[in-house]
């Protein structure tokens, strides 16, 4: 009985072990995987070299760019229309400005410097010195400290209004305008109010600068110069305001 016990017991120890063509079979699984896995990274090996070398064997590139910001591929193939690409970013900002823009700066350069309060010449004057050249800011504020315009603009309440009537280009020349307009001066003195109209002609010219974001016209006031034409002062106890009665300008 011991011995058959003993036979039974190993008898059920064997059958306990996985057979021996399960085992064969996950290896073979294992192996055709790693296969697949060592041809497809030798494949993706391969194309990487290959790329590489072609990359190495192709001739350099090289761009001419000419003064209007046209680049061109020198070397090209010449099947086809030949590459050309506009340099958007320096194209935008070597192009030369338009009347439009000239006419605009020209536009909120009288209105900084002629429209203005005692609260707000400060601000106004330095806007528009801003868009001056160097030698003319220098000039005009020179001539601003010399007079102490904006100590007598505070000191009399000093109020001016500006109505434009037309900027006209010049003829035959680049960035010259003249301006027709409408002035009206407010000045209190000894509790007395004065009114000064005058209608005036502005001459201004502009020369062209770099494009920039804080002057991203590329254009400045190089000279500028007022003339009165016709001029009128009311001191009466009922003003009326010229301003009100003047056509809107363009």
């Amino acid at each position: 009985m011991k011995y058959r016990d003993k036979d039974h017991e190993q008898e059920r120890g064997i059958r306990a072990y996985t057979k021996y063509y399960e085992h064969d079979g996950m290896l073979r699984a294992y192996a055709n995987r790693a296969m697949v896995l060592a041809f497809l990274f030798g494949f993706i090996a391969f194309g990487s070299i290959a790329f590489a070398i072609y990359v190495r064997l192709q001739p350099p590139t090289v761009i001419r760019v000419d003064k209007n910001g046209t680049a061109t591929v020198v070397g090209a193939a010449r099947a086809g229309a030949p590459r050309l690409f506009s340099l958007s970013a320096e194209a935008a900002a070597e192009a030369a400005p338009t009347d439009l823009e000239g006419r605009a700066l020209v536009r909120r350069f009288l209105e900084d410097y002629l429209i203005y309060t005692p609260d707000s010449v400060d601000h106004n004057f330095a806007d528009a010195l801003n868009m001056m050249t160097t030698n003319l800011r220098t000039y005009t504020l020179g001539k601003l400290r010399d007079s102490d315009t904006v100590g007598k603009i505070k000191e009399d309440h000093i109020i001016s209004d500006f109505r434009l009537r037309s900027i006209e280009h010049v003829k035959n020349t680049p960035w010259t305008y003249v301006v027709f307009g409408v002035k009206e001066i407010h000045r209190v003195k000894n509790g007395t109010e004065t009114t000064d109209q005058i209608v005036g002609q502005y001459n201004v010219r502009l020369v062209e600068t770099r494009r920039s974001d804080l002057n991203p016209s590329g254009l400045l006031v190089a000279e500028y110069s007022e003339q009165e034409m016709v001029g009128d002062r009311n001191t009466g106890l009922l003003q009326h305001s010229v301003l009100e009665a003047a056509p809107a300008g363009p």
